[in-house]
């Protein structure tokens, strides 16, 4: 089979398009014909971690595709079934291989397209808001990247599950215009206002309950001057950088608030699972319904996966991108 991997750790340019062994599916494991990858930055800084050692693996850790041998007793799984779901890396590939437990099974009104852009962003978003942010109805929630795969993905569940008041920042008034198709209350471009002062002023200085933060220590201050009294800080990315230099801890005692990391990808397959049960259960069914629905940007030919990991470095674009991969 066609699968992408590196040559080396680095740039674009180490990525390689090689031949290698159809995998074969252990116990509780499926093999899946991959039709579509999800590029995700967790596929960029793998293929930039200088500390990884040959043989260098497949690259990508989301895919759809059709099952063809399921080695679980899930027979909702059996081969012919359309499917989406997290990878152990191996999703830049013809065929890959698939936890049975983190498998979702697309509803008939899905195709394999728009299932390839559900799992990583949709799960944690999921996470982060429910599990980690204990959003509940009516509260008011500050997403930040407003318009990224997870953005897009946790404003309209915040609308669904929550009616939640949703704030969002972005860097261009197409971003910004395009989250409030999807559900966004309030709207700011964060090049050119002060998040923090439009949202006390918006809010009657009441903050926000719940931040999904994807910067980090760039919008460490703001993020503190946007809480609320026991807000639930979620810190899921650090692209504003990692080491704040100043921290008041008195603020956080003050206003009682709860801050909490995370990543999706080191959790263990037991949390995994449990979170695409949830999942499955509380969410899936808007899609079925069409009321919640995957973002696509761009899909890429499989040859021009280099192509992908530009357009994702580039930071230009408003939901997914995708490979094509049949």
């Amino acid at each position: 089979m066609k699968a992408w991997t590196i040559k080396e750790p680095g740039n674009r340019s180490k990525l390689t398009l090689t031949d290698k062994e159809i995998p074969k599916p252990k116990n509780e494991e499926l093999l899946i014909e991959v039709h579509y990858a999800g590029i995700n930055r967790l596929d960029i800084e793998t293929r930039e971690n200088t500390s990884l050692t040959k043989p260098y693996p497949i690259l990508g850790v989301e895919v759809s595709g059709i099952v063809k041998e399921n080695n679980s007793n899930n027979k909702a799984l059996n081969p012919g079934t359309w499917v989406t779901g997290l990878v152990k890396n191996g999703g830049y590939a013809e065929y890959a291989i698939i936890p049975a437990s983190r498998a979702i099974v697309l509803s008939k009104n899905l195709t394999l397209r728009e299932g390839a852009a559900i799992p990583e962003v949709f799960l944690t978003a999921y996470q982060t808001m429910y599990w980690l942010g204990d959003l509940k109805k009516e509260e008011t929630i500050l997403i930040h990247a407003g318009a990224s795969g997870v953005g897009t993905a946790a404003i309209q569940m915040a609308k669904k599950l929550s009616n939640a008041k949703i704030i969002v920042t972005a860097g261009s008034q197409e971003k910004l215009d395009f989250c409030r198709q999807l559900g966004a209350d309030i709207t700011i471009n964060y090049k050119q206002e002060k998040f923090d002062e439009v949202i006390l002023q918006k809010t009657g200085n009441y903050g926000v309950d719940v931040i999904l933060d994807f910067i980090g220590a760039n919008y460490w201050q703001k993020n503190m001057n946007s809480a609320a009294v026991n807000a639930r800080w979620i810190l899921i990315g650090l692209l504003g950088g990692a080491k704040v230099e100043h921290i008041n801890l008195n603020e956080f005692l003050a206003k009682c608030i709860s801050l909490k990391g995370t990543l999706l990808t080191p959790r263990s397959d037991e949390y995994k699972a449990d979170l695409v049960s949830a999942f499955q259960k509380n969410v899936i069914p808007y899609f079925a319904s069409g009321e919640i629905k995957p973002i696509i940007h761009d899909v890429f030919s499989f040859e021009d996966l280099p192509k992908a990991h530009k357009a994702m470095e580039d930071n230009e674009n408003v939901g997914r991108l995708l490979v094509n991969i049949k």
